[in-house]
């Protein structure tokens, strides 16, 4: 090891050991989601999905949360832990796919569809959750919709790989999409896959719902273009589960390659490989090293959703919970 690299390691712990000071101090709880940077989810109490972190800070006795995020997640939070403070080390940490649709959209998509059940999934706004009828995540959307009156029409909102991928498992023909998109899972394409496969014999595939690829990639595992039983379909906790039980030599992930840290972690004999290394989102890694520290060290920035807002959207999450366990598997 070089004179910088100890230099680095060195700096590195300090910061930790202070970030802990800190959160001890503040009597923080500190969540990291899968897609942070490396540092970020190795110094933070919990790491996973936006849902499953909120549901811990629900049940946490911390006084303070630190939700190091996106902003509709440090929300998501709040909506079902209001009586804490929650805290974001940078507001400006926003999503492309939850920006996609606004609360004034869906009140007049519903307004063309009377009667429609809303299902709304967790990444959008408080405000889009407040309209909704039920929420949902990657892991449980085909169960959340299959648990709905057949007859009923759904407004599922607002990723279209994903409503895609339910109106696929569910088999129902009442689903409308809204056509909004990740702009990072977008990018993953299937001719990126066919062109990582193709150098990969006996890789297996985890692909996240909300890619691009994933509504083509069933259909060639099943015409033979994809290897059709080592492609599974997997919200980001079903691959952190998956990963614990695989025995393939190498697996090709389709997601933001922030997971790609808990993957080799929970199964280090493997080779993970994303199947687009530039599939990067730039507001996952604003939280930083000096972001988290100064949110510790300030109280900054303090995420608030006014009371009413919070009441109708808290009521589409527990319509959820009350449904059933999200299975880790989105299949």
């Amino acid at each position: 090891m070089t004179s910088q690299a100890v230099a680095d390691q060195e700096a590195g712990e300090e910061w930790a050991a202070e970030v802990r000071r800190l959160a001890a101090q503040r009597d923080a709880v500190i969540l990291a989601h899968n897609y942070q940077r490396p540092e970020i989810q190795d110094v933070a109490d919990h790491v996973g999905d936006s849902l499953a972190l909120s549901r811990i800070a629900a049940a946490s006795p911390a006084q303070v949360i630190v939700f190091a995020g996106v902003y509709f997640m440090a929300e998501t939070a709040k909506i079902l832990a209001p009586e804490r403070t929650v805290l974001i080390p940078d507001p400006r940490a926003g999503c492309s796919l939850a920006d996609n649709i606004t609360a004034d959209q869906v009140r007049a998509w519903k307004a063309e569809h009377p009667g429609a059940a809303v299902v709304a999934y967790v990444n959008t706004s408080a405000a889009v959750k407040a309209e909704s009828d039920v929420c949902c995540t990657s892991a449980n959307a085909a169960q959340i919709v299959a648990a709905l009156p057949a007859g009923r029409e759904v407004l599922f909102l607002p990723d279209q790989f994903l409503g895609a991928h339910v109106r696929r498992v569910t088999g129902r023909d009442n689903i409308h999409v809204w056509l909004g998109e990740c702009h990072v899972h977008a990018g993953i394409s299937p001719d990126d896959l066919r062109r990582k496969v193709a150098g990969q014999a006996g890789a297996e595939l985890f692909i996240h719902p909300e890619c691009g690829c994933s509504t083509g990639v069933l259909w060639q595992a099943g015409a033979g273009d994809l290897p059709g039983a080592r492609t599974r379909v997997l919200s980001t906790g079903g691959m952190l589960a998956a990963a614990r039980d695989t025995t393939a030599p190498a697996v090709l992930v389709a997601t933001e390659t922030g997971m790609l840290h808990q993957l080799r972690r929970a199964n280090p004999a493997v080779r993970w490989e994303p199947v687009n290394p530039d599939a990067v989102c730039q507001y996952m890694k604003m939280t930083t090293p000096a972001t988290l520290l100064r949110c510790l060290r300030d109280g900054v920035t303090e995420v608030e959703v006014p009371a009413d807002v919070a009441a109708r959207a808290r009521q589409a999450v527990q319509a959820m919970i009350a449904v059933g366990t999200p299975s880790a598997v989105a299949e």
